[in-house]
């Protein structure tokens, strides 16, 4: 079901909401502000949010004062939510969100504290990888914390010709498990997964440069945190693409970065953007709520 045949529910009523959607001078991303996700959206400022993502890939919705079943509510607009393979990190009662969050607490970690330090693109490690993601900051730390979002359709249109001649019509396996073992940050990694949860992320295989559903337009998919091969390439010219294309990926010119404010929901296209997190000290508590909407097959 399409974001636009989602829309139209028992919000078509609503009253219209002021809001106004400010662009920014650099590569990507937009902000709206005025807006109120505690109140019904109706389908004519869905509409306008609906287009935003497109055209920007990355929405700042400020000051969202908003509960889990908000968040829940209108992420259910554009799509079916996914829930993430590590259910212990999701919010008790909404199993719709995963906690972010580098805090511990009786020993255990509360959230998913290493979320986002590879380059990578949500669940493209699943057949049907994530349309896009929101994240609402709960506790923001007093230093660090940004999350950075990169351009993959500028990335495509910087690939040169010969490496184009390489890589188009092509197919690139992911993998949950990609960077699992790898020990590169300290703090917070990834626990053990379960045999029934590796059975839930078994590695898929996509196109490596995807068209994108609802705006026609190419884009790298790949992304260090996820991809492990090009198919039908030897492994040595396999890894060697792979690192031309990530290079290509995350050039300074095509990068937003955001710096969180209390009360911010992001929501970026994951088919259009790979993202970072930058991370931030260890003793500083940092804690977002993320939901994730179902894509389609990439093509």
């Amino acid at each position: 079901m399409s974001a636009a045949s989602n829309a139209l529910s028992s919000n078509d009523s609503a009253q219209s909401q002021t809001f106004e959607i400010r662009t920014w001078p650099g590569a990507v991303g937009a902000e709206i502000i005025g807006l109120d996700l505690a109140r019904p959206v109706n389908v004519e400022d869905f509409g306008r949010i609906h287009r935003a993502h497109l055209d920007h890939h990355v929405l700042v919705m400020r000051d969202q004062r908003i509960t889990p079943e908000h968040q829940i509510a209108f992420s259910r607009r554009f799509g079916e939510l996914q829930i993430h393979v590590l259910k212990q990190y999701l919010l008790a009662g909404h199993p719709e969100i995963l906690i972010v969050s580098n805090i511990v607490e009786h020993g255990q970690n509360i959230g998913l504290g290493d979320a986002g330090k590879f380059w990578h693109s949500d669940l493209s490690y699943k057949e049907l990888p994530s349309l896009g993601s929101m994240l609402h900051a709960q506790e923001l730390p007093s230093e660090g914390g940004d999350t950075l979002f990169a351009d993959m359709h500028k990335a495509w249109e910087a690939v040169p010709d010969a490496l184009r001649k390489i890589v188009e019509g092509r197919q690139a396996a992911h993998s949950y498990t990609a960077r699992y073992a790898e020990t590169r940050f300290e703090g917070n990694w990834r626990p053990t997964l379960t045999s029934e949860q590796l059975a839930q992320v078994k590695e898929v295989v996509h196109p490596v440069v995807r068209t994108h559903p609802e705006t026609g337009r190419k884009a790298l998919f790949v992304s260090e945190g996820f991809t492990t091969h090009i198919l039908g390439l030897p492994q040595d010219e396999s890894h060697d693409v792979l690192q031309q294309l990530y290079a290509l990926s995350v050039l300074e010119e095509n990068i937003y970065r955001h710096r969180w404010q209390p009360h911010d929901l992001v929501f970026w296209d994951n088919r259009s953007l790979i993202h970072l997190a930058a991370g931030c000290p260890a003793h500083l508590r940092r804690k977002l709520y993320r939901t994730t909407i179902q894509g389609n097959a990439p093509f």
